[in-house]
């Protein structure tokens, strides 16, 4: 056992949270904690953590549990850099390396047998901690959640709300906790680095407890779901798809035993009802009281899905919604990306996915006539008729009431038919009546998209929608669009709501590519994996014209809409520039022949290796981001040394290119 909560009950202004949570942690368990927004899983961190007390039970754990957490906000010391903040996860190896200099300094003069043992016991303990491999395994880190060398001397006082975050998330990968606590770990990720840090918990020995909507995250990275649920603990074996089948399970063998109790209940108060003043009236009483004494069971039918939607049919567009042609987008002074070719039809959901910068929400803007195509063409269908869901959420009257605010797309509409339809958004009750500045981020973007897929919009364009929305209210979303008969363009991180809906996947790669796929996205991953084995393995091979034919088959490197990549070695114009600085004037006049001919043979061989070396720095650079390389310290050590040979062959290289660059031209 790491840490156990008992029967731990918690209370807020009369609001009751915990009813009475109890459950275990072991060492190496990966366990993800769920539940509606608001059921209580922060305060379980908050117990864990000891930042809360409990109203009542306990929070018990070993001795010395070292816990590390991620929360939402993070603060850095004044004058950090990236860099220096992540390696100041290892304060305790860099004490034991500060004595280490210390030490040596020392034995210039004294050779007392006291220093030379010392010096060997913390060398020793340097060894254990990996000292000689932190670094390596802290810019490893930087790389994978999307720091590039670039950024590591960046002040941290500069830093957004979201680097602030990931920078956070390295220093706790980094330490020396026992257990980890991520609360909401995917925010403020792109899916890039998403499925790095999926790889790097895969690795990962330690325990740790992941609060998280990200549902495909779950699946690739527990072993063990805890739900809160109306203030209790459930717990259940395997990842988030094996939960929910077991939660199914088991909530259709509590309402059998409902029912069944039920049944009972009501034959007996029959009994007693005929009995009580009767002859019977000993046995009537006695099973009165048996009554009294019977633990009820609860019915799970108001947490079973309401049915059809009943959305409304939208009128039927053409067949081809939206057609672009050699699209180029971008703005004036910085294009994103070209050459795209897109096809949509009518019915279709085109999924767009891709970092942070790389074009997505552009892409949308431009879609919707905001931003100018910067070249080719872009053709709506015939018949369209278009509904935008932002992330900001701009379309809300705060002055109005959730249900008034429907009904703002549905003027005829009678209360029950609206209420049943907020229903469906996870508005109960007299939650209908909430005016809308009251509302959470969360529900504001419940009543949005609920707004917007009952305004009979026959193309829905939306960026982002699952932000703030918690797992039934993401499930809300994806049963409303499944019913939805119209076509959709989603920009998304979720991939679990990109399997439910997309048809088609759109990537904005980083180095302003552009990937597409006909497919979800578990399928577009699987796809384009395996065109970089193939890209590796046979790097010489290009695909056959009948393989492009095939888009399930493409090579994705192939089908990238790129430029021609830069050569590495040192520019034609910077050679001649060079070239003409007075030191070199007659440099070249006082070369032979023969002697000109081996320089330029040289400065050949130079401009074909440089080129390799860059690749290989960046293979290198890639292994040492690679989460299972990184938690290996011999693989990570050698890696390092590797990626350090190579750096310093090209060092030399270029210093060598550009003095018989400069002899040769004089």
């Amino acid at each position: 056992m790491l840490f156990r909560l008992s029967d731990v009950k918690k209370s807020y202004g009369g609001n009751e949270i915990l009813k009475g949570v109890t459950f275990q942690i072991n060492p190496g368990e990966k366990v993800g904690l769920v539940g509606r927004n608001g059921a209580g899983k922060t305060t379980v961190f908050r117990m864990i953590t000891g930042a809360e007390s409990p109203d009542s039970g306990d929070v018990i754990s070993i001795n010395g549990l070292k816990l590390g957490l991620l929360d939402q906000h993070v603060d850095f010391g004044a004058g950090e850099t990236v860099h220096t903040s992540a390696l100041s996860a290892f304060k305790e190896i860099h004490d034991m390396e500060a004595e280490m200099r210390e030490l040596e300094a020392r034995m210039a003069t004294d050779h007392s047998q006291e220093v030379l043992d010392r010096y060997a016991d913390v060398q020793i303990q340097f060894e254990h901690a990996d000292g000689f491999s932190y670094a390596a395994r802290a810019e490893a880190i930087l790389l994978g959640l999307g720091f590039g060398r670039e950024m590591w001397d960046a002040d941290t006082g500069t830093l957004s709300g979201g680097q602030k975050n990931r920078l956070g998330m390295a220093r706790l990968l980094l330490s020396s906790a026992d257990v980890l606590l991520l609360d909401e770990p995917t925010n403020h990720l792109d899916v890039e680095a998403v499925e790095w840090l999926e790889e790097f918990l895969a690795q990962c020995d330690k325990a740790y407890v992941v609060i998280s909507h990200d549902r495909y995250f779950l699946d690739r990275t527990t072993n063990r779901i805890i739900e809160i649920e109306r203030g209790l603990a459930v717990s259940y074996k395997g990842n988030y798809s094996a939960f929910l089948e077991e939660r199914e399970l088991r909530r259709e063998q509590q309402q059998r035993e409902y029912d069944n109790q039920q049944s009972l209940i009501n034959k007996t108060q029959e009994f007693i009802r005929r009995n009580l003043e009767g002859q019977k009236t000993k046995q009537a009483k006695s099973r009165r009281n048996m009554l009294e004494r019977l633990e009820r069971i609860e019915s799970v039918t108001a947490e079973k899905s309401g049915g059809s939607f009943g959305l409304k049919k939208v009128e039927r567009a053409g067949n081809n919604v939206l057609t672009s042609e050699d699209l180029s987008i971008g703005y004036p002074t910085r294009t994103l990306a070209t050459g795209l070719n897109l096809s949509l039809h009518r019915g279709e959901a085109l999924g767009i996915i891709g970092a942070n910068g790389t074009g997505k929400t552009t892409f949308l803007k431009t879609v919707l006539g905001q931003v100018r195509e910067l070249g080719g063409t872009l053709t709506w269908g015939t018949k369209i008729n278009i509904g935008y869901y932002a992330q900001n959420l701009e379309d809300l009257w705060p002055g109005n009431e959730v249900i008034q605010e429907l009904r703002r797309v549905a003027p005829m509409a009678d209360n029950g038919t609206l209420r049943s339809f907020l229903a469906k958004f996870l508005f109960f009750g007299d939650d209908v009546f909430k005016p809308v500045s009251a509302l959470s981020g969360g529900e504001k973007g419940r009543l949005s998209l609920a707004k917007l897929i009952y305004s009979e919009k026959n193309v829905l364009v939306l960026d982002e929608p699952t932000n703030h929305l918690d797992i039934p209210a993401r499930e809300s979303l994806e049963n409303a669009l499944d019913e939805y008969t119209g076509t959709v363009i989603v920009v998304s991180h979720d991939r679990y709501f990109l399997d439910k809906i997309a048809t088609q996947i759109l990537s904005f790669e980083r180095d302003g590519s552009t990937l597409q796929y006909s497919g979800n996205y578990t399928e577009f991953h699987a796809w384009k994996a395996r065109g970089i084995a193939e890209v590796r393995t046979q790097p010489n091979e290009k695909p056959s014209q009948a393989d492009k034919g095939d888009r399930r088959e493409q090579v994705p490197i192939e089908s990238k809409q790129v430029t021609e990549p830069k050569s590495s070695v040192v520019s034609e114009s910077a050679a001649v520039g060079r070239a003409s600085q007075p030191s070199n004037i007659n440099a070249a006049s006082n070369l032979s022949k023969n002697e000109r001919a081996r320089i330029q043979k040289r400065i050949a061989a130079i401009e074909k290796r440089l080129p390799e070396l860059e690749a290989k720095i960046a293979e290198l650079a890639a292994r040492m981001s690679d989460p299972a390389v990184a938690a290996d310290y011999d693989r990570l050590k050698a890696v390092s040394d590797e990626q350090l040979n190579v750096e310093g062959e090209r060092s030399a290289l270029y210093d060598e290119w550009e003095s018989l660059t400069a002899q040769a031209e004089g």
